[in-house]
């Protein structure tokens, strides 16, 4: 077994060697510019990418031409929900637009929201249970007649908590409102299809999904659904008129292939990485019985286990633990030293939201990863640095 072990495939996964194989000759034989339209070499990039979009829609369900390629899951939210606020107002001469959206949502979403609330966009922020999911219920009652969207969160990126999508969708579709989701944990790692689940925008990304990074899509519904819809990036009218710049081109060959692959494997690998994380948890457990995991139990990722040591000091725990990664929430908000908005939301105290880790397992992890990272868990959770005498004198 090498170390460090890698437990935080929620932050990134790592490349799947078929994934590279399959990108290498895009930087080195077959370099062109995909706009290129007058040799060779352009031609032979934009056929690659057109094999690369219909593999990542062939993923979720959709059709190639309902996928714009984008630089990762961040700027496809953006572009989602600016290019939604300012269709509203650019087509439909809707001045101050109304949004919907929830407490756990990730920061993309979160923070371009309130970029939108600077603008004159109100939005509602809704509350979720103790296990992170939103009341379909309470969503519907908050839509009102200037509402031009609801973004839901497919699956929560720190607790694993999968959101019931298909009352959520009904919801919007009976009422007449766009619904976006952040699927970027979700897709290649549960069943998600756009035609099953009818979503009129998602945004995901290639390096949650054992593909390269700098490499994302918005999923974009064209079967007649009118989506009022502005671009964010002028210049030159790539991703017919969507998304200007120049396509990575190596970056969205990887994608394609990381999306083909978890078409044919994400089924058995979702059975394996449960049972090797309900024998991490079990493990803990057994051993610290006071441990609490968050998040639904039920409805949740299969690779996910949120767990809060009452009494010890999760920072203090990763810094022991440097043979293991893993993390106390979100990567992307690892700069800003607070506790996470997801724990806050789901009830859990500031100090123990300060004692919660996240392990995120993937395609490569072993048993003996898992019995090794118990262990070191264990141990580690009593070890007077990280009790809680130091803990409260922080």
């Amino acid at each position: 077994m090498k170390l460090p072990v890698y437990f935080d495939n929620h932050a990134t996964t790592p490349l799947d060697p078929r994934v590279l194989e399959a990108m290498m000759p895009f930087f080195t034989e077959h370099y062109g510019n995909a706009a290129s339209k007058g040799h060779e070499f352009g031609w032979m990039a934009e056929a690659a990418v057109d094999v690369a979009r219909g593999q990542v829609a062939r993923l979720i369900g959709a059709a190639a031409e309902e996928i714009v390629f984008t630089s990762g899951a961040t700027e496809s939210v953006n572009l989602a929900l600016k290019g939604m606020v300012e269709g509203a107002r650019r087509y439909d001469g809707r001045p101050a637009p109304h949004m919907i959206t929830v407490a756990t949502e990730h920061h993309a979403v979160l923070d371009t929201c309130k970029t939108l609330e600077r603008g004159g966009v109100r939005c509602t922020l809704l509350p979720v249970d103790g296990s992170g999911r939103v009341d379909p219920h309470a969503l519907g009652e908050a839509i009102t007649a200037d509402t031009i969207a609801v973004s839901v969160m497919w699956a929560n990126n720190e607790i694993g908590t999968i959101a019931p999508m298909a009352e959520i969708s009904a919801i919007c579709r009976a009422r007449g409102v766009l619904l976006h989701t952040d699927a970027t944990q979700a897709v290649g790692k549960i069943p998600v299809n756009v035609r099953d689940v009818p979503v009129d925008l998602m945004s995901f990304s290639a390096h949650k999904m054992y593909g390269p990074k700098g490499a994302g899509a918005l999923y974009l519904r064209s079967d007649g659904t009118r989506i009022p819809f502005a671009a964010q990036i002028d210049g030159g009218g790539h991703e017919r008129g969507l998304r200007s710049g120049t396509l990575n081109v190596p970056a969205i060959v990887g994608f394609g292939k990381a999306a083909a692959i978890a078409s044919q494997e994400f089924y058995e690998e979702r059975q394996r990485v449960s049972v090797l994380r309900d024998l991490l948890e079990s493990s803990i457990r057994e051993a610290l019985p006071g441990v609490i995991f968050n998040g639904s139990r039920d409805a949740r990722l299969a690779a996910n286990a949120s767990i809060t040591f009452p009494g010890c000091r999760a920072d203090a725990m990763i810094r022991e633990m440097r043979d293991i990664a893993v993390s106390t929430g979100s990567a992307c908000s690892s700069a800003v030293p607070e506790v996470s908005h997801v724990l806050a939301a789901i009830g859990l105290s500031d100090v123990l939201a300060k004692s919660t880790l996240r392990f995120g397992l993937g395609r490569f992890t072993t048993e003996e990863e898992v019995h090794y990272v118990a262990r070191r868990v264990i141990e580690t959770a009593g070890a007077p640095a990280i009790t809680a005498g130091e803990f409260q004198s922080q």
